[in-house]
């Protein structure tokens, strides 16, 4: 988990979640930062492992960190944040030792982890896809009757 360690320490990446921070400060509803992100790489991984997919641990680890990264982006100028996040992850992945064919993986995992056809792909993408989803915890969330989500979208049992 070196490679994964340098990410946390990375400044470009401390950046991006200081900057993160500062736009959800007053943010009542879930919130893109390290919770999140360990959230969803934890439930990556126990998905990984119970299903027996064999992706390596610091993929799934740095796709899940680094996942939200651009999120302030899409505060900042309307950039979908998982288009900035993959710009801003490509480099950070590169300073930290990722291989070309990682980053790839990693950056197509980020860039698609909003899209619905992802849903059933047994793959990173997949596995980052559904733990997004299942990261949140609407269930004991002060703000859930104010979300937008519909209640079909919101979790309000455990699943894992």
């Amino acid at each position: 988990m070196d490679r994964v360690n340098r990410i946390l320490h990375n400044p470009k990446y401390r950046e991006c979640v200081e900057k993160n921070r500062k736009y959800e400060e007053e943010r009542i509803f879930c919130r893109h930062d390290m919770s999140h992100f360990l959230d969803v790489a934890r439930l990556s991984w126990i998905e990984n492992l119970e299903k027996g997919l064999g992706i390596e641990k610091e993929l799934i680890y740095a796709a899940a960190l680094l996942h939200d990264c651009g999120r302030f982006r899409q505060y900042e100028d309307g950039t979908p944040h998982e288009l900035a996040g993959a710009q801003l992850a490509e480099e950070i992945l590169l300073d930290c030792g990722f291989e070309e064919p990682e980053r790839e993986e990693i950056l197509r995992a980020i860039s698609g982890h909003r899209e619905k056809k992802l849903a059933q792909e047994e793959s990173l993408r997949g596995v980052l896809y559904r733990a997004d989803k299942k990261s949140r915890p609407c269930f004991a969330c002060p703000a859930e009757g104010a979300c937008s989500w519909p209640p079909s979208k919101k979790n309000l049992l455990l699943k894992w």
